[in-house]
């Protein structure tokens, strides 16, 4: 394995450059299926009678990431990030293959589970690669790069993918999505070899975590089952409706038990430092996956618009990200006020995104709007990546790695399945382009932009005076793995 003081400077050095590519192509491949299976999933809700439980389909793959970002962070300290980016790979492709055939739309909602937890899986030993073969004042490029990595996607994806459905049918989209996973697969499998654990004192099995994972996964997925069935139903009886919210309640205590554990001390109540920067990102989150998973469907409905030019709207955010990413790789000042400042700019953003909804203002409009919400999210995320980082402790930047995933996979969760819920409770079946409803939608996830500037001026204010600037135990208080 390599050591902190032979790694080279650059990220294109040449002993690191075939471990860029290969991590390029891994983003890509998640890059290409997340805008190919958002364009297409109107269509596949319109054919299988789904549309009451569109947003399932999106927050049960960050459901399941949930619990294979817990596994992930443990086994990568414990094995190094191979192991978990080989089962990761193949829980994509598994979950592909069952979503390409489903006959009925809770089987894709099945099959984007397994998807999710195979990319649960994969961002965090991609995330653990990085910051053990990268060295700190490249891996803001790094980051930078990533976001790039989207770009190609953001384009080719939608457009793909608005064909294929058009032309094909939707099933291929999933299909056609497996020979560019085991793409990825063949160019970084041979790059990972010498990445093995970081130490032995991670060898015992962290059975606790894991179980911990598992209760967080099955809290979450009971109280948005529960909502959006409860949502869905006409005139249920008071029996339907007190079952239905007491599976929901006791889901919501049951994530709230286990989460602070997998989390450092102090997230949720936005501490100073590591934590408050993991809270902002789950915060962002969600205000913005809860919009984006909405948006084709709204242009599909509402305007009339064809999936591959309602998938281009994504593509103006996913270039916003980039450019924000680009942004953010380059800044003189403490990064930290970069949490701020995105937080800020997608507050404004989604606000005038929802406004221009509500007047129907042309399609160019709500495109610029949502480019401009991607870049707050390119500059926001990336720098929460990069200070997480810096602020762990090598043998903990695995376990710190799957905390902030499970903070961005929890954040998209409670936005997609809360947009979802509302999206079921306020849709009528006789005029789905209703656009006060999605207006409503938009308007519910603003309010977490707020929390999101709050949380952003903990993290940057803890670090104005050069304090927890550097590494410590910030995993002190959760389980152990």
């Amino acid at each position: 394995m390599r050591k902190n003081a032979s790694k080279p400077s650059g990220a294109m050095s040449p002993e690191l450059r075939p471990l860029t590519i290969g991590i390029l192509a891994i983003i890509t491949c998640a890059a290409f299926e997340a805008m190919a299976v958002v364009t297409a999933m109107p269509s596949v809700a319109r054919e299988l009678s789904g549309e009451s439980s569109y947003g399932l389909a999106f927050s049960m793959y960050l459901t399941a990431s949930l619990l294979g970002t817990v596994v992930a962070g443990s086994w990568c300290d414990r094995k190094g990030p191979r192991p978990a980016l080989a089962v990761g790979m193949s829980l994509m492709i598994v979950g592909l293959l069952a979503a390409g055939v489903a006959p009925d739309f809770w089987l894709v909602t099945v099959g984007r589970a397994v998807s999710g937890l195979g990319g649960g899986f994969m961002i965090v030993a991609v995330y653990v690669v990085i910051g053990r073969s990268f060295p700190q004042q490249a891996q803001p490029v790094v980051f930078g790069w990533l976001a790039a990595a989207w770009v190609v996607p953001a384009l080719v994806g939608p457009v793909v993918a608005g064909f294929v459905t058009e032309h094909f049918g939707w099933r291929w989209v999933f299909l056609g999505v497996v020979p560019v996973v085991v793409a990825a697969v063949l160019i970084v499998w041979p790059k990972t070899r010498e990445l093995g654990p970081i130490d032995a004192a991670h060898e015992s099995p962290a059975k606790d975590r894991v179980l911990r994972g598992l209760a967080l996964a099955g809290g979450v997925f009971a109280a948005q089952w529960s909502v959006v069935h409860l949502a869905d139903r006409d005139s249920p009886t008071p029996g339907t409706v007190l079952g239905l919210t007491g599976i929901a309640a006791v889901g919501v205590v049951v994530a709230l038990v286990v989460l602070p554990a997998l989390l450092p001390k102090g997230t949720l109540m936005l501490a100073r430092g590591l934590p408050s920067i993991i809270a902002t990102r789950g915060i962002v989150n969600v205000a913005f996956f809860g919009t984006e998973a909405f948006i084709p469907l709204m242009l599909v409905n509402s305007r009339e618009i064809d999936p591959g030019t309602a998938g281009l709207t994504l593509s103006a955010g996913a270039l916003g990200w980039s450019a924000g990413s680009f942004v953010q790789a380059r800044v003189t000042f403490g990064r930290q006020w970069l949490l701020v400042a995105g937080s800020s700019v997608l507050s404004a953003s989604l606000a005038a995104f929802a406004l221009a909804t509500a007047v129907e203002a042309p399609l160019w409009v709500l495109v610029v709007v949502w480019g401009l919400s991607g870049f707050a999210m390119g500059m926001t995320l990336s720098s929460t990546s990069v200070l997480v980082l810096k602020l762990s402790e090598r043998s903990e930047q695995g376990r710190n790695s799957a905390a902030l995933q499970l903070s961005d996979q929890l954040g998209g969760v409670v936005g997609t399945a809360g947009a979802g819920a509302l999206f079921a409770l306020l849709h009528d079946d006789a005029d789905p382009g209703h656009v006060p409803t999605f207006v409503a939608i938009w308007l519910a996830l603003w309010v977490f932009t707020a929390a999101g500037i709050v949380s952003g001026l903990r993290g940057a204010r803890s670090s104005a005076d050069g304090s927890d600037l550097t590494p410590s135990k910030s995993m002190e208080g959760t389980v152990s793995a």
